[in-house]
């Protein structure tokens, strides 16, 4: 098959779905066609389209998950006006939470209170879980066997990272404001205000957490579909 129509394929594909694809997923769309097309095709159709996106403002942009297509960073001020909801803040709290889980893996939820020298939120633990950020990976087998948390796919994949070893070197959690930069996290400035949507959810620290979370794609992250 002519290369040139194998990257209009592999293209339509991504803005086709709202997930990542990977390679052996976009090879798949060539399994019964006559023609071989070789994996190394599809990674060439990938590398040719990112090269053609370089300069647009969208990108072509490998998670862990695989490949998609989202809005860069720098137009997504203005893409964000098709939308009437503003994107999710999270509490320093939260950030924490989910770095030292992040960073700490397997972790504890008593490990992290022990850093953070405050308990956690079971709001905050729920609002990970339900973002599928972190998961159970297991039981600590200590009394009360302590269920111990990771990191997910969703979670890298949000954060536009392929590997966790990608993420920014942390030495303490006051590194936690450059890291939130770094990741395009938007902190809540303001511990006792409400959410976007009128409505305010407290954690047991005082701490406000944002509870809409329709518009993750507008901190740059969005998906093409």
């Amino acid at each position: 098959m002519d290369q040139d129509k194998i990257k209009n394929i592999v293209e339509a594909a991504l803005m086709a779905v709202d997930k990542p694809l990977s390679v052996a997923q976009l090879h798949k769309l060539f399994a019964k066609d006559d023609d071989a097309v070789e994996r190394t095709d599809v990674t060439r159709a990938l590398v040719d389209l990112q090269a053609e996106y370089a300069s647009r403002g969208v990108s072509i942009v490998e998670v862990a998950s695989g490949f998609r297509v989202q809005i860069d960073q720098e137009v997504s001020p203005w893409i964000s006006r098709l939308f009437d909801e503003r994107p999710p803040r999270y509490t320093r709290a939260l950030l924490e939470t989910l770095a030292l889980v992040a960073y700490r893996q397997p972790i504890t939820r008593t490990e992290i209170e022990e850093v953070r020298g405050v308990s956690v939120s079971t709001n905050i633990i729920k609002t990970l879980l339900e973002r599928e950020w972190v998961r159970v990976v297991g039981h600590k087998e200590v009394p009360g066997r302590p269920a111990m948390y990771a990191t997910t796919k969703e979670f890298l994949d949000y954060f536009n990272l392929r590997r966790i070893d990608e993420l920014p070197p942390l030495s303490e959690l006051a590194d936690l404001d450059t890291i939130s930069s770094q990741l395009e996290i938007p902190l809540s400035g303001d511990s006792e205000g409400g959410d976007e949507n009128g409505g305010s959810e407290e954690d047991v620290d005082g701490e406000m957490l944002s509870v809409g979370d329709d518009t993750d794609s507008l901190q740059g992250n969005v998906t093409l579909h």
